[in-house]
């Protein structure tokens, strides 16, 4: 137990100073982007003295040391500036837009774990078969597959062509009303609400892009899966076990699986995390309103306040997300956190 507690805490320390690193290399991404903020939100026919007086409202005029004392310190209030492009505080701008963008993530994920885990397991257990040979050439073509590609392709066919999906207009058809916030997830809040209409509508709106990124992120997941199970399929113990009349079956999931899953967890830790950050083109092609395309029209309009926000909320996710697999690893094989 003490052993355990050491271990959490060792990972927050280093969840902190991760954390922390993070905040001085988006603080310095002001310094590095072109041009100036004070000029970006005056516009092109400022004077130099309105330069001045925005510069000194900003403390963009002080010492670089204060400033980034001013910005932790702000930071740790909630406070991650104003987007002077919406007028209002990027905390509550990506707070609006961030439910959208978990909503698709934890969905995608969801279909890259099922069919990643089935097809990965399949091919263990039929290693060199045909169709091993076909799970292997199905990863491969989603690990080249460009998600803007895919997604244009799946609005072609599924709504253009056979009249299958909605429009893709975000996450709910023009004119409807989203349900009574609980999760701020619709197709969960719409099913507590027992608003079927509405839950149809926004599985429908959720399906394609859900898809697009789900076969994508499931590709490395089946090679994942499939290489940690022969690995451990091969082992001794798996032998001994077969030899011993232990049933196939209970081998393959009880046994092979578990010891398979500290490779696989550290890929669902990068999947997950490129489903937060990385879908900014299928957002902006599916009219997602996510927080990928809360970035893209912050980078395009030079909202640099709005662009750190995103990019230490991306960093913040991240930071928890392997801090939980790694709270993981020490569950399935204890030998870590007694190393």
């Amino acid at each position: 137990m003490v052993s355990f507690r050491r271990y959490i805490a060792r990972r927050l320390l280093m969840a902190t100073v991760t954390l922390f690193g993070v905040i001085v290399a988006v603080f310095l991404l002001t310094f590095v982007l072109p041009g100036d903020l004070a000029s970006l939100k005056l516009g092109p026919y400022a004077t130099e003295e309105g330069l001045a007086v925005m510069r000194r409202e900003m403390g963009t005029d002080k010492p670089v040391p204060i400033q980034f004392v001013n910005y932790a310190t702000n930071l740790l209030k909630g406070d991650m500036g104003k987007s002077w492009v919406s007028g209002q505080a990027v905390r509550k701008d990506i707070s609006q837009r961030l439910p959208a963008t978990i909503e698709l993530g934890l969905a995608a994920l969801l279909i890259a774990l099922v069919v990643g885990h089935l097809l990965g397991i399949l091919a263990a257990i039929r290693q060199n078969s045909l169709l091993d040979q076909g799970i292997r050439g199905y990863a491969i073509l989603g690990a080249s597959t460009a998600s803007f590609w895919l997604a244009l392709v799946l609005i072609y066919f599924f709504y253009f062509r056979l009249d299958w999906a909605p429009a893709p207009l975000g996450r709910l058809d023009v004119g409807m009303e989203p349900p009574p916030s609980v999760t701020r997830l619709y197709v969960i809040d719409s099913l507590l609400a027992g608003d079927w209409a509405l839950f149809i509508n926004s599985l429908g709106h959720l399906a394609l892009p859900a898809l697009c990124l789900g076969f994508i992120v499931s590709a490395p997941i089946t090679k994942i899966v499939r290489a940690a199970m022969l690995d451990v399929l091969h082992s001794d113990f798996i032998r001994t076990a077969r030899a011993i009349g232990v049933p196939y079956r209970a081998i393959v999931i009880r046994d092979g699986l578990r010891n398979a899953m500290i490779p696989i967890l550290t890929t669902i830790g990068i999947a997950f995390g490129y489903l937060m950050a990385g879908n900014v083109l299928v957002e902006m092609i599916f009219a997602w309103p996510g927080i990928g395309q809360y970035a893209w029209s912050s980078l395009t309009t030079k909202d640099f306040e709005a662009l750190r926000g995103f990019i230490l909320v991306v960093a913040l996710m991240y930071v928890l997300i392997n801090l939980v697999i790694d709270l993981l690893y020490s569950v399935i094989d204890p030998r870590i956190r007694l190393g």
